[in-house]
């Protein structure tokens, strides 16, 4: 697909939609999976007591409340419940937001019979803390030093901790939950569904953090570019970023997913996105987005098209 665009590079990166189908995931570090494993069963260690209030913030077709629960190392993470108007909720979802952060419930959603829960990630928006940065191009480097503390990590730790808050106000949804996340929180989201066998659906946006080494090289905007700049001054980035690979965590996933990945996308390079796509072993769909993190003609359209492909992809929750 051929955009008009001002970006010094092509955000296509010259690849085909069947070039695309086939990038692998990079190798695998030999301890990724005891690495995920240890740090998914610590996040289940923790008891997140969430809290709910009355919210300011309105939603035409859900009751909204204001949420914060505990997540690992104590941190206390904000955000939102929305639970239907009419009757109990039939299935739950946890929802990753992107790192333009959220400022509110987002309007459209899947499915009016469910409940959802929308967490800010730790140092984003309701979740600010210094010392963590909540611009992107430094909340991505906070701690990339430190393979156990990047922050990364403790996203995925928000996502795990978010489905226990869940389940604890609604424990009668286990089995019945999904997990929707875009850009940051779809690549977020592959490291954490990788490992949590009570999310039994999920659903992926542009996911970010696909083939870490391909989003080293390929011009970018956005939190990628800011790793980029890093990485040419500093050393060894890669033995953090390689435990912080979506694809290679996509790898794991054994529930079913949907994705839906651009072909033309500055911040997210669209190979890291199919390469998140292509590993995923079972089922899965493909939702051929035209453009991401980027306006086009057909958006809305293509969003629609994608909402709906969505209410029935979850309908079995």
């Amino acid at each position: 697909m051929h955009f008009t665009h001002e970006y010094p590079f092509d955000p296509s990166y010259g690849y085909s939609l069947d070039d695309l189908r086939a990038v692998a995931p990079p190798p695998e570090p030999a301890d990724f999976a005891a690495f995920w494993t240890a740090r998914y069963h610590r996040a289940l260690g923790v008891v997140p007591n969430p809290r709910l209030r009355s919210s300011s913030d309105a939603h035409p077709r859900f009751l909204v409340h204001d949420l914060e629960y505990a997540s690992t190392d104590g941190f206390p993470i904000r955000g939102w419940l929305l639970t239907p108007r009419d009757g109990p909720p039939r299935r739950g979802f946890v929802l990753g937001h992107g790192y333009g952060g959220i400022e509110c419930p987002p309007l459209n959603l899947p499915r009016a019979d469910g409940a959802y829960l929308v967490p800010c990630f730790r140092g984003l928006s309701r979740s600010r803390r210094p010392p963590i940065s909540p611009d992107p191009n430094w909340h991505v480097l906070h701690d990339l030093d430190q393979r156990d503390r990047y922050i990364l990590g403790g996203c995925v730790d928000d996502v795990w901790t978010g489905v226990s808050a869940l389940l604890g106000i609604f424990p009668e949804l286990a089995g019945h939950l999904g997990y929707l996340g875009i850009s940051l929180g779809g690549g977020i989201g592959a490291l954490a569904l990788a490992w949590d066998a009570r999310i039994a659906r999920g659903h992926l946006n542009v996911p970010s953090f696909g083939h870490q080494p391909l989003r080293l090289r390929l011009p970018s905007t956005g939190s990628a570019a800011a790793l980029q700049r890093y990485a040419r001054t500093t050393g060894g980035v890669l033995d953090t970023l390689a435990y912080y690979d979506s694809a290679i965590a996509a790898r794991h996933i054994r529930s079913p997913m949907q994705v839906a990945a651009a072909v033309f996308d500055p911040a997210v390079a669209p190979p890291g996105q199919f390469s998140v796509y292509n590993a995923i072993p079972g089922d899965k769909r493909l939702f051929v987005l035209e453009a991401g993190h980027f306006d086009y003609p057909g958006r809305a359209r293509q969003e629609q098209q994608l909402l709906a492909e969505l209410w029935a992809f979850f309908a079995p929750l």
